[in-house]
């Protein structure tokens, strides 16, 4: 199939020198459009300090250190000289994964470039903005935001059905499509003598179950139901390793609480791991993935788990075990600290059964990021061809559109102000300058005849 070369705008607020789940995806889509089937540009927030080294351009715009609240910079999405600088680009197709300051700019943008706007849904926000404020009222109207931006696109893809139904939930009764991502790693078991050398590192020993946690270190990760589990084992006197790969704000907490309750000898804190091969080591050299998250929307972790060979424990009902059989390619459990003991302590007698079902979802759940981009980018083709013919899911109000209107003509009313501006301020300097060398020459010129002046009157 012959597809079309899109030029793809790439909209996110967190990307790298940040790190999560969401930035992985954005620069996952950026490196196989840019490689392989058309151009992409990501637009975020600035970072001091950092300079992008992507294959693929990078457009940052103005931020605020909003890291201790939101784990990101905030962006200011009214930037006119990028807003003027992304319009000359003239994209075909704007794509923002974020719906805060990302989706604003994207509207704006649209405005100037008529491409159509997607939003892909990766998180529950409704979520997140409760952890950070306390306020109902400043929640009720964060949410009511959020849904709005969602409003205004011209489609809407999730990640997961479970990520439609939590939009569904905050209020959002529009259509959406599920896109799912995809993974980074190759599919199969990493090189084995790296293994071997990571079980000689942390003494891991053959037959002892080894049980593995990837992913950002916060109690809403579900750690709790996991420490509480592995004190139970223990006290059964089952013997096995725990290894958590990962940092965040509560790291310090969790290493107290392990120690508290009696199991820290068993747990190896790692803290995070940025290279990706080396990863590879840990989820092969394990035995049983742990995820008993309720937050994630979809748990790229538990399919990189998949794509060495891991099954995981996973809570039945989760976004993150759609797609999982129980005990063909993952176990499938209660939110509940009794009913996830007892599948540990099955594991942990049954690792033959364990190494069945990872290979059974390496070989049912494995998704490429290469085939995933690939997907999303044949639907980018009739998004446009759709936005061409009038249909669109954007539920934007009059007023709405009239203020993005004005915002973009604003914008642009303010780049023709500096440009008239700057163009003065040229012809100033080149007056000056000019000035400058008239005087320099009369300088001269005065200065050569009094010097004649003074040797023919010696």
């Amino acid at each position: 199939m012959n597809l079309p070369k899109f030029n793809v705008c790439l909209l996110n607020d967190s990307f790298p020198p940040l790190i999560d789940g969401v930035a992985n995806a954005v620069i996952n889509y950026a490196d196989t459009i840019h490689s392989q089937l058309g151009a992409a540009t990501v637009v975020t927030p600035s970072y001091p300090d950092y300079t992008d080294s992507f294959d693929f351009p990078v457009v940052r715009y103005s931020s605020l250190d909003t890291q201790k609240f939101f784990g990101y910079r905030a962006g200011y999405p009214f930037s006119s000289s990028v807003l003027e600088e992304l319009k000359e680009n003239k994209f075909d197709i704007i794509h923002s994964h974020c719906p805060f300051a990302s989706t604003v700019l994207g509207r704006t943008l649209r405005e100037k470039s008529n491409a159509p706007l997607i939003m892909t849904y990766h998180t529950k926000f409704d979520e997140d903005i409760k952890r950070i404020v306390d306020n109902p009222l400043i929640v009720s109207q964060a949410t009511k935001f959020v849904v709005h931006n969602m409003d205004s696109c011209d489609e809407i893809w999730t990640v997961s059905r479970g990520a439609g139904e939590n939009l569904r939930s905050i209020g959002y009764e529009g259509d959406y499509l599920v896109m799912p991502n995809g993974v980074d790693f190759p599919k199969g078991r990493a090189e084995q003598n790296g293994v071997e050398e990571l079980r000689r590192e942390y003494s891991l020993s053959d037959g002892i179950p080894v049980f593995l946690f990837v992913g950002r270190l916060f109690w809403y990760k579900g750690l709790r139901l996991i420490f509480d589990s592995l004190k139970k084992l223990s006290e059964k006197n089952i013997t096995y390793r725990f290894m958590i790969v990962g940092d965040g704000g509560d790291r310090k907490e969790m290493e107290e609480y392990a120690q508290n309750i009696g199991i820290a000898d068993n747990c190896i804190f790692v803290g995070a791991i940025n290279d990706r091969e080396e990863l590879r080591y840990y989820y092969t050299a394990s035995d049983l993935f742990l995820f008993p998250s309720l937050y994630d929307t979809n748990g790229i972790v538990v399919r990189e788990a998949a794509a060495c060979g891991l099954p995981s424990v996973l809570i039945e009902g989760s976004c993150a075990a759609e797609d999982f059989t129980n005990y063909r390619n993952a176990i499938l459990t209660r939110n509940e600290t009794e009913a996830f003991t007892a599948e540990l302590e099955y594991a942990a007698s049954h690792l033959p059964e364990l190494k069945r079902m990872g290979e059974n979802a390496m070989n049912e759940i494995y998704l490429s990021w290469e085939d995933a981009v690939k997907h999303a980018y044949e639907r980018y083709i009739i998004v446009s061809e759709n936005k061409r013919s009038g249909i669109t899911q954007c539920r934007e109000n009059k007023f709405q559109e009239a203020l993005y209107s004005y915002i973009s003509e604003t914008t642009e009313s303010i780049q023709k102000i500096r440009s008239i501006t700057a163009n003065a301020r040229s012809r100033s300097d080149r007056f000056s300058q000019s000035i400058k060398r008239k005087g320099e020459i009369i300088k001269n010129n005065i200065t050569s005849n009094i010097k004649d002046f003074a040797d023919r009157n010696k």
